[in-house]
């Protein structure tokens, strides 16, 4: 079964992690690296944002109720978002998939 385009993996870069061609990276898989995914608790959250904001990926953002939450097609489970969280919302799970 072949993959559709823009899908890659990380197994699709090149040697060394270099990106050839400039503005790509954003079709590479990088989330398959994650052993740890956050999660999220939203009955405590005052939609402050600061999650976002201190994400090193960039790849968290408002759903539709206005809650932020991570692409998990991008993040890398680093846990930075669940210890800049004031309220603690965000708990990291052990990746399962």
């Amino acid at each position: 079964m072949s993959k559709p385009d823009n899908e890659l993996t990380w197994s699709d870069l090149e040697i060394g992690g270099i990106v050839t061609t400039p503005g790509n990276t954003r079709l590479y898989r990088s989330g398959d690296w994650r052993s740890q995914k956050p999660e999220y608790e939203f009955s405590r959250c005052i939609k402050c944002g600061l999650c976002a904001l201190y994400c090193p990926e960039g790849c968290i953002g408002k759903n539709e109720e206005g809650y932020f939450t991570a692409d998990l097609f991008y993040c890398k489970g680093c846990g930075i978002c669940a210890r800049e969280c004031p309220v603690y919302v965000i708990s990291m799970a052990e990746e399962t998939e």
